[in-house]
């Protein structure tokens, strides 16, 4: 990792591969306090992660990969550190970066954020919406980062990428996590693998 980026006086320090490259639940949960960065046409989006879920492979059956690999998973079974979208109720696009070893099909699913800069681009796509809930909720936020499924597969650790990944300062605490169990899935629903930082406007559902 090296430090590149100063966003608002702070020095971030850009997250490379051996970050995603771990256990989805540890990448999950270490992602809390981080900072997204999306390279706009107009302009850096900078977000902090404040909620998301871990996905764990094919043996959890609420993982996409747990019916194998077909056309709209193909990307949870390369390498980590991969963006990988896919659309539900044919409405609402989901964002996740791909972890694990390559042979674990598995992701964390970005489910919360609280936005720092750009946040006229983010309301462009969303109007009226206060700011701190501009990207509450996965399907919020790709529709107010304008991501779609051309996004699908992008590098999130790539220097040239159009998103990438910081992290700032000590990071929370565990004080500060709430670890709880997903949402809106029916299989493998007492899994304790939601986690969101507590108190933050960011989060979608406490």
């Amino acid at each position: 990792m090296q430090k590149e980026l100063a966003i608002e006086g702070e020095n971030m320090t850009w997250l490379g591969l051996d970050f995603f490259a771990r256990r989805t639940d540890v990448v999950a949960k270490e992602l809390l306090g981080k900072y997204l960065v999306y390279h706009h046409a107009q302009g850096d989006i900078v977000a902090l992660i404040a909620e998301t879920e871990a996905y764990m492979g094919e043996d959890d059956a609420a993982c996409h990969s747990a019916v194998g690999k077909t056309k709209r998973n193909s990307v949870m079974f390369g390498e980590a550190g991969r963006s990988y979208l896919y659309r539900i109720y044919g409405v609402h696009t989901c964002y996740n970066i791909t972890t694990n070893e390559d042979d674990v099909a598995a992701a964390v699913l970005i489910r919360g954020m609280l936005p720092v800069t750009g946040i006229s681009l983010l309301s462009d796509n969303r109007p009226g919406v206060v700011p701190e809930r501009l990207l509450q909720g996965p399907g919020n936020i790709c529709k107010a980062m304008g991501w779609d499924l051309s996004f699908n597969g992008l590098s999130v650790y790539a220097k040239d990428s159009r998103i990438r990944l910081f992290a700032a300062g000590n990071g929370p605490t565990d004080a500060e996590i709430v670890q709880t169990t997903r949402v809106g899935i029916s299989k493998e629903k007492e899994a304790l693998l939601r986690f969101y930082l507590q108190d933050n406007p960011g989060v979608s559902k406490k």
